[in-house]
């Protein structure tokens, strides 16, 4: 007798699974059980990154708990990194800081909206592909789970350097030097050059 993971692909098994129970809370224990394989956690991601599924974990909600799991509707995400590859990926999150480039939370740490959840990256596009937008780095954003549930097909406008200058002026010394010390990590090189031309 076959075992139901190779009768029906595990993928399609939880994803049959998480249809038939949109809303409920379900550990992965039962998922586990429904997959019957122990790549199961795998063919989530699947799911999340390859068809869009709105599948939420404690990392996106602080009232779940540790290997809990919801799909939250059955309408699929924008589909931000189908597509998009490893290195495409590497590269938008590391020229964007690794920080949300529509709320500024930085990856992994307590996101600023919900203190609750951990700031979780994805990677979208700035104009959506449902508008002409390309999966080139150029049209390429980090954005959060949090800013991603109300993201869909939006385009984000960047501040001007006034406007940030401006804000930045309004901060505490402190955090002046703290994002005067974050410029001069990021642009080590451009740093060391304007310093000699203060100096000359």
């Amino acid at each position: 007798m076959k075992k139901k993971s190779e009768s029906k692909g595990a993928r399609a098994l939880l994803r049959e699974f998480f249809f038939n129970r949109v809303g409920e809370v379900i550990d992965s224990d039962t998922l586990r059980q429904v997959a019957g394989i122990s790549e199961w956690a795998r063919r989530v991601r699947e799911l999340r990154n390859e068809e869009g599924l709105n599948i939420v974990t404690h990392n996106d909600r602080s009232d779940l708990k540790p290997g809990q799991y919801v799909l939250i509707s059955l309408k699929p995400l924008p589909a931000f990194e189908r597509g998009i590859s490893k290195e495409t990926r590497a590269f938008v999150l590391d020229r964007n800081g690794f920080t949300c480039q529509m709320c500024g939370a930085a990856a992994g740490e307590p996101h600023p909206n919900d203190n609750g959840r951990k700031t979780r990256l994805h990677i979208g596009h700035i104009i959506d592909k449902s508008m002409g937008g390309t999966d080139e780095p150029n049209n390429l954003r980090a954005i959060c789970s949090l800013c991603n549930e109300g993201a869909s097909n939006l385009t984000l406008i960047r501040p001007q350097a006034i406007k940030l200058i401006a804000q930045i002026r309004r901060a505490p010394g402190k955090d002046q030097l703290d994002v005067l010390h974050w410029l001069i990590s990021k642009y080590p090189t451009q740093a060391k050059v304007l310093i000699e031309e203060a100096n000359r």
